[in-house]
């Protein structure tokens, strides 16, 4: 039961993180109803930049703030927010950037174009990233304290570390404040009636190019967020990382209904616990096989989604 337990708690942390992508897969789809396979690479950008900027010289890396366990925790927390605000510029701009120059030419062209260009950015991104960061995996330490949080309550048979809580930290709040944004602002309600209808919200005064251009910048910050949080939990990054977390990120928004960002996040906390399982019982080779099985499922027999996908409503 305790190894149970612990299972569940490592497939929580990982289905966060899979949530901050799966929200920029689901965003553009209810924006442009494009799936855009590169989003997975912007987020294995954002982890290698965060690398970057962490690790020191010795290591590959930059060396500009080489965070360590040694750090003292007031500096540390400043450093960690630089990181997170430098890589989250940077992606959100790469995002635009790339909805400039791949996507809004072919807007108006068949479906296909666009989806083709998708794939064809991921590609570019992928090697860009073995350009810039290599072949081999970019490894820093763990700067967080090992300890066992629960011990404090007695309990030691399942263990809480500080960098699971740190995962939460970032992203929990992250997901809560794009929900806000998008029920309750006016960009928010500019990107709910593009999604319903583009032509009749620029009719009425929507700027549909800013407001798809500001949805691949929110998408892109989501995905650089998660690249920083991903490499300070699991320490590791690499160029083709994102074939796995786009993978599962995908199967997340198309799970929980693509289109609806609540069904995004269930969706991924549910692919989280589904590949720590998969992992801890079965074997890690099988897992990506696996989140393919779970997604055939999901477009045979559910293909609307578990909370089901927002037509008019979708962003």
């Amino acid at each position: 039961m305790e190894q149970l337990a612990q299972t569940l708690i490592i497939g929580l942390a990982d289905g966060l993180i899979f949530a901050l992508v799966a929200l920029g897969y689901t965003l553009v789809y209810g924006i442009i109803e494009l799936i855009n396979f590169a989003h997975g690479d912007v987020f294995m950008v954002g982890s290698l930049l965060a690398f970057g900027l962490i690790a020191p010289r010795s290591s590959g890396g930059l060396g500009i703030f080489e965070i360590t366990a040694a750090t003292p925790a007031p500096l540390m927390i400043v450093q960690i927010l630089a990181v997170l605000a430098i890589t989250i510029a940077l992606t959100a701009g790469l995002n635009v950037l790339i909805e400039r120059a791949a996507y809004r030419p072919l807007r108006k062209a068949p479906k296909l174009a666009p989806l083709i260009t998708a794939i064809g950015m991921s590609f570019v991104l992928q090697n860009v990233g073995l350009i810039f960061g290599g072949s081999n995996q970019r490894t820093i330490d763990n700067i967080f304290p090992t300890t066992n949080l629960l011990s404090a309550f007695g309990i030691q048979g399942v263990t809480i570390t500080v960098s699971q809580v740190f995962v939460g930290v970032v992203t929990v709040p992250l997901l809560f404040l794009l929900t806000w944004f998008v029920a309750k602002t006016r960009q928010g309600r500019a990107m709910r009636a593009t999604a319903q209808d583009p032509d009749t919200a620029g009719l009425m005064g929507v700027d549909v190019n800013r407001t798809i251009a500001i949805t691949f910048l929110i998408g892109g910050a989501l995905a650089g967020a998660a690249g920083v949080v991903q490499i300070l939990y699991n320490n590791v990054t690499v160029w083709n990382l994102g074939f796995r977390f786009g993978l599962n990120s995908f199967t997340a928004a198309v799970l929980g209904g693509i289109g609806n960002l609540q069904g995004a996040v269930l969706g991924a906390l549910i692919l989280g616990e589904v590949n720590a399982l998969s992992d801890r019982y079965i074997a890690t080779s099988w897992t990506n096989a696996i989140v393919f099985g779970v997604l055939i499922a999901i477009m045979v027999f559910r293909p609307t989604g578990l909370l089901g996908q927002q037509l008019a409503d979708r962003a």
